[in-house]
């Protein structure tokens, strides 16, 4: 369980940090800042998240996920609308307005996630009620 614990503590440092470096890029994005158009800042997102998803994937191996759970299934599928939402907050979004509404709904989903993935229910923070 030692690696078990070590890969869950990197996919977690993963999650905060994709997180903080997508609130910094939106505001820099609401702010229309050009810093936005730094190779640094294009590329240090994928690293990031590649690093995510190979820890997330490594865990779910780990602890024999298949069939997936339906908490995991939710989170998967919450994954998905929290990068559509994203890059509208980051490089589609008309206006800074728009962009600014969908970073703070990505950041909602984001929060889903973190509560499926802690709860254990695809009912996320509900499940603790």
């Amino acid at each position: 369980m030692e690696s078990y614990t070590a890969v869950k503590h990197l996919h977690v440092s993963a999650a905060y940090l994709s997180v903080m470096f997508f609130v910094l890029r939106a505001f820099w994005s609401v702010n229309e800042n050009s810093v936005l158009k730094a190779r640094w800042v294009k590329v240090a997102p994928h690293v990031i998240d590649t690093a995510l998803l190979t820890f997330g994937v490594a865990l779910a191996v780990m602890l024999n996920f298949w069939p997936l759970p339906g908490w995991l299934t939710a989170k998967i599928a919450a994954l998905i609308v929290y990068i559509v939402l994203g890059t509208v907050a980051i490089k589609r979004g008309a206006t800074p307005t728009v962009r600014a509404s969908f970073a703070v709904a990505a950041v909602m989903v984001f929060a889903y996630m973190l509560g499926a993935a802690n709860q254990h229910s695809a009912l996320s923070w509900l499940a603790a009620m």
